[in-house]
């Protein structure tokens, strides 16, 4: 069973948390309705996919989709021995810089798989209509949740970032 880490009292200072506070301030500010949320993380998903998607065919296009293809046994059978140029791409395929983009391009794979999954259950989120009374609702706690520092999911959030290893500045 995993414990859960307890939030902290005081929002963290570092810079990259100081940029999320205000990124989250300013998105739920600019994007105050229920609607406008919808919108703002169906196009935050969007623009994701359609990222690493396209990062990951032109991955696929320079090195190759990762797969060595099977030789046919006959062929190989029969076939001279391998150049030495192909013995020296082979090689290079073995490096870590290699090793390195390709395990990158699995995690694009898996990435794109997760985003799709995200993206069909966010489907559902757009079958939800609310009045215009709890649009107004979601207005007026927008104002008083964007400048609270010490909002808990706020806090939960930032939590991650110290938990990514490959963000910069992490104290």
């Amino acid at each position: 069973m995993h414990r859960r880490e307890a939030v902290p009292e005081e929002p963290c200072q570092c810079p990259d948390c100081q940029r999320f506070y205000r990124e989250h301030d300013r998105l739920i500010r600019e994007n105050a309705s229920l609607r406008q949320q919808q919108e703002l993380n169906w196009a935050a998903l969007q623009s994701f996919r359609t990222l690493a998607g396209r990062v990951l065919e032109e991955l696929q296009k320079q090195y190759g989709d990762g797969e060595q293809p099977a030789p046919d046994s006959a062929r190989a059978a029969s076939s001279p021995p391998a150049e030495p140029a192909r013995a020296g791409a082979t090689a290079a395929a073995d490096s870590p810089e290699a090793e390195a983009i390709q395990q990158a391009m699995a995690d694009l794979e898996n990435i794109n798989a997760h985003l799709f999954s995200i993206e069909v259950l966010m489907e559902r989120i757009f079958d939800v209509r609310v009045p215009e009374e709890v649009e107004q609702k979601f207005r007026e706690v927008a104002g008083e949740l964007a400048p609270d520092p010490l909002n808990a999911d706020r806090l939960r959030l930032n939590r991650l970032l110290h938990q990514t290893p490959d963000l910069p500045d992490r104290g």
